[in-house]
């Protein structure tokens, strides 16, 4: 699955000030990724606030990326959830036209077992001959995929490829890298640790700040998965205040102020998220001008 190594973006989903899904931000979006040479782009993750989104909504906006798109890069739809026959009956509804891959968010609120994680994931697995990638993200779910999980899943159903892993635990990421399969990737859930997860053995990263620098970080993790450190480490470091800052009052709506400064789109957010303060918005803008950019 060496489409999917690399960088890949969960993007935004831009919205207009009433509300609504802003078409034309979404297209600017697309194509400025691909300008900017990402290998593969994740529509509706977390990033792209898809608990405000409804069914329909949804629906359009997988279409309307796959449109756009035109088969110029790889692309995973986010279908995920905290009940499991909902989740498959959702995949089922989807039309796969233009995708390749499902990207599926480790149950949250729930607190499931390990086994409760594991039987989520297998009935999915049984449900689709579509690709998955997990995604275990612990500071949003509540509960952490253990790496024995991980890799009894990697093992056991041949259609989960790899983990999108934000646990920002290297000793899971280390027996993950161990126990796994020759073939299961492990990505970087996390943008800040992309670089130390590719020297362990990751294939790239699924990035936030990549909406905003696609070019700045795919370059940056080419040299990466190229073994060219010496390179890859002084833009690393380039990119850690913008890093910070694109977080420090939630996902996406630091990010969605730096879009804004670039034309892509606004910096709307649906409730009960709320568009980044004026403060943040001013010294993001600081640091990208700082950047060059």
């Amino acid at each position: 699955m060496n489409k999917f190594h690399g960088t890949g973006v969960a993007l935004v989903t831009p919205f207009s000030a009433d509300g609504s899904v802003d078409y034309d931000g979404l297209k600017k979006l697309i194509n400025y990724q691909i300008e900017g040479k990402v290998e593969y782009l994740v529509s509706l993750g977390t990033t792209g606030e898809s608990s405000t989104l409804n069914k329909e909504e949804k629906k359009k906006i997988w279409a309307y990326t796959a449109e756009i798109n035109n088969g110029r890069v790889p692309l995973i739809a986010g279908i995920g959830g905290n009940n499991t026959a909902d989740v498959i009956d959702n995949i089922k509804d989807f039309d796969s036209t233009g995708y390749d891959a499902i990207l599926s968010a480790s149950p949250y609120y729930n607190k499931p077992t390990q086994e409760g994680i594991y039987q989520h994931y297998k009935a999915i697995s049984e449900s689709t001959d579509l690709s998955i990638l997990l995604y275990n993200v612990p500071g949003r779910t509540g509960s952490n995929m253990s790496a024995e999980t991980t890799c009894r899943l990697a093992h056991d159903c041949k259609n989960i490829i790899a983990t999108k892993e934000a646990s920002g635990s290297f000793d899971q990421f280390n027996q993950i890298m161990r126990d796994k399969p020759a073939d299961f990737m492990l990505i970087s859930g996390d943008d800040p640790v992309a670089l130390p997860m590719i020297a362990l053995g990751a294939k790239g990263v699924i990035s936030v700040i990549g909406n905003a620098l696609p070019a700045q970080l795919s370059t940056m993790i080419r040299l990466c998965l190229s073994g060219d450190f010496n390179a890859a480490v002084p833009l690393h470091l380039q990119l850690i205040e913008f890093t910070k800052l694109a977080f420090a009052e939630g996902n996406p709506a630091g990010i969605k102020a730096a879009l804004r400064y670039f034309n892509i789109c606004g910096d709307h957010v649906r409730l009960p998220l709320v568009s980044a303060t004026a403060g943040l918005s001013e010294q993001i803008v600081k640091q990208i001008q700082h950047l060059g950019l």
